[in-house]
């Protein structure tokens, strides 16, 4: 199965490339030529022209009452316990038949809330909820209603229709499936002695045989504390010294991680959630985080069997986080030639920051409490066995007594003008009671710890809950939970470790986890974006985020292990090949960003299909290179 994995790889991820460049260019999802809504240009104020940008719609208001101006007010729908904001005011009509009429802009990406009111009585006249579509053309008709009593009524008519924007995203995923669907074919053929033979004989059989029978090489199940090391000998079977579904893990958050990072098209459920709740960037980080603490059992487990002291091991954990806050610091501090940046505006926190102190809490803590990898647990009864766990156990109450300290600073520590245990976003959420209490304790001790200035100046609160003060996502409440996920992740790196020559043990270990994590998730959220103990946010990394994000992370590792190392059904191509370099392409692809050919002059920057095209051709680059860097047994490590 496994004689042909891989070896066209270069040549199917540059088809991919072409191809979804190809179709995105062809696709009908782009923007229509602006300025050509259907609105009666005699009626409309030419000072009321709107000219569209990617997701937002005309919307046309039309004031038909006479004498009666009219306040519309907007909300989004995502938009959690929000006040209205103006949208526009419409003067009343002078003369029956003659309707005032002004433009504006809506968004698009979420459902609409509009409410009109009488300006002068300030009561409602009418209010409705709609879904607009990208570069539609809307009007919303304010008139006197037909039944006699004088009261006013509201229509909306759809005067153009919108265009079809997720429409690219279609034709990507389509073409990205019929490619996977025709190269596991191909491999299937391959794999046919019969077929094979046939070719051998077409083909130079000396030149066939290398080609079909070269294998892709295969992280240790113990790798050293880069969680990256030089490829060795892949095969399908359980062999316990192979272990190919970690770095297939990291490699799929990381190449999720960097397409949107890149833009991920412009599509909101490319970007980070606004407050609560999960987008697919909300995904990746705390994937990222799990599979590193993996790592990080496994890699120092096969440093101590092989004599390293600890102490050494100590100041290696200790060199490599100090070498990740430090990058982190520069790559946050983009410069451009713009000039020297002040030491008073750098920001500190960030995603590499985030993961240095991680990795150090997480990897000394193993450390201090390192035992003897058992070499065999199949003398004890498999269901009954939590040697994985119990072994554990003072890890366990430095964790807990962590994750107390989140609870106890979340909910109880005083903040100067805002409730105790606030989770919100501020700004104009909880009806603007709260405008400068976004995240609540969390945004407290940054701001006092490290100072505005050096925070995050556009959270992705900013978007639905118009905030304006500096809040990171990255802070340093949020490690906390940052640390808890790491080692959840290393109890499934002591799972495959200690039941490595059982399967089923390993399988029923991670089902067992991915409920009781998910059973927690269930109690603390309520099955509720918004309305649960704690909801699921990723800009405070609350604890429903973490038993969310490693629920899912169990129940990923419980398909890619019994596929990926036990079966052999799938090498992991092409996400295992970054994620054996995962440093040198997170690094590369935040200070290559802006250059090309990662980005270049779009002929439409309105349109979506260009954005996706260019963001996934970005991605693609960096998995050749990353494969490139493989195959030349080149990996970066600090």
């Amino acid at each position: 199965m496994g004689r042909a994995a891989g070896a066209g790889w270069p040549l199917a991820a540059l088809l991919l490339a072409v191809s979804v460049l190809s179709a995105a260019l062809l696709a009908p999802g782009g923007s229509p030529e602006r300025g050509a809504q259907a609105a009666p240009p005699r009626e409309l104020d030419k000072k009321s022209h709107v000219e569209l940008k990617m997701d937002q719609a005309l919307l046309l208001i039309q004031n038909e009452l006479l004498g009666r101006n009219v306040t519309v007010l907007w909300q989004s729908e995502r938009c959690y316990r929000c006040s209205l904001q103006v949208l526009a005011n419409v003067s009343g009509s002078g003369k029956p038949g003659k309707p005032r009429i002004t433009a504006v802009a809506v968004n698009t990406q979420h459902g609409s809330i509009l409410q009109v009111n009488d300006a002068l009585e300030e009561k409602e006249v009418c209010r409705l909820e709609y879904k607009f579509g990208e570069f539609g053309n809307y009007s919303l008709l304010v008139k006197h209603s037909q039944n006699g009593l004088g009261e006013s009524a509201c229509d909306l008519v759809v005067n153009e229709n919108p265009v079809d924007s997720n429409l690219p995203v279609t034709i990507a995923f389509l073409i990205g499936l019929a490619l996977i669907i025709t190269i596991s074919f191909l491999r299937f053929l391959f794999s046919l002695d019969d077929f094979h033979n046939c070719i051998s004989k077409a083909m130079n059989s000396r030149e066939t045989d290398r080609l079909i029978n070269s294998e892709l090489g295969s992280p240790s199940r113990a790798d050293p504390l880069g969680g990256e090391t030089r490829p060795e000998p892949w095969r399908p079977a359980a062999s316990p010294h192979r272990l190919r579904c970690v770095d297939t893990f990291r490699g799929i958050a990381l190449i999720l991680m960097v397409f949107v990072n890149y833009g991920g098209g412009k599509y909101w459920y490319f970007k980070h959630a606004s407050w609560n709740g999960l987008t697919v960037a909300d995904l990746v980080f705390p994937w990222f985080v799990f599979i590193m603490g993996s790592s990080i059992f496994l890699s120092m487990t096969s440093m101590l069997q092989r004599g390293c002291s600890k102490f050494r091991l100590l100041g290696k954990i200790a060199w490599r986080s100090f070498l990740l806050i430090c990058i982190g610091i520069v790559i946050v501090n983009p410069n451009y030639c713009l000039g020297p940046l002040s030491w008073d505006k750098v920001r500190i926190p960030g995603v590499l920051q985030r993961l240095g102190v991680t990795f150090f809490v997480v990897a000394v803590l193993e450390l201090l409490f390192a035992k003897p990898v058992p070499e065999n647990c199949a003398s004890e009864r498999s269901c009954l066995s939590l040697r994985d766990v119990t072994s554990s156990w003072p890890q366990w109450l430095v964790i807990l007594m962590l994750e107390s300290i989140w609870l106890g600073l979340t909910f109880f520590l005083p903040v100067p003008g805002c409730p105790k245990g606030y989770l919100g976003p501020g700004g104009i959420g909880d009806f603007g009671k709260y405008p400068n209490c976004t995240g609540g304790a969390a945004g407290y001790i940054d701001h006092l710890l490290l100072g505005a200035d050096h925070l995050y100046k556009h959270p992705s609160s900013t978007v639905l809950y118009h905030t304006e003060v500096a809040y990171d996502p990255e802070g340093i409440l949020g490690t906390i939970n940052s640390i808890v996920m790491a080692f959840l992740g290393v109890q499934a790196g002591k799972i495959l470790l200690y039941y490595k020559d059982r399967t089923k043990d390993i399988l029923i270990r991670f089902t067992a986890w991915c409920c009781i994590l998910g059973l927690i998730s269930i109690g603390l959220t309520k099955i509720s974006e918004n309305e649960g103990f704690i909801p699921v946010n990723k800009n405070l990394w609350s604890i429903s985020y973490v038993t969310t994000l490693s629920s899912f992370a169990f129940f990923i590792l419980l398909i890619l292990y019994p596929v990926v190392d036990v079966r052999g059904l799938w090498t992991g191509t092409p996400f295992f090949y970054p994620g054996m370099n995962s440093i040198l392409v997170y690094v590369g692809h935040e200070v290559f960003q802006n250059y090309f050919p990662f980005q270049w002059r779009l002929e439409d920057n309105q349109s979506h299909k260009e954005h996706l095209t260019q963001n996934i051709v970005a991605t693609v680059l960096w998995v050749l290179i990353a494969y490139i860097l493989y195959k030349k047994k080149i990996f970066l490590k600090i």
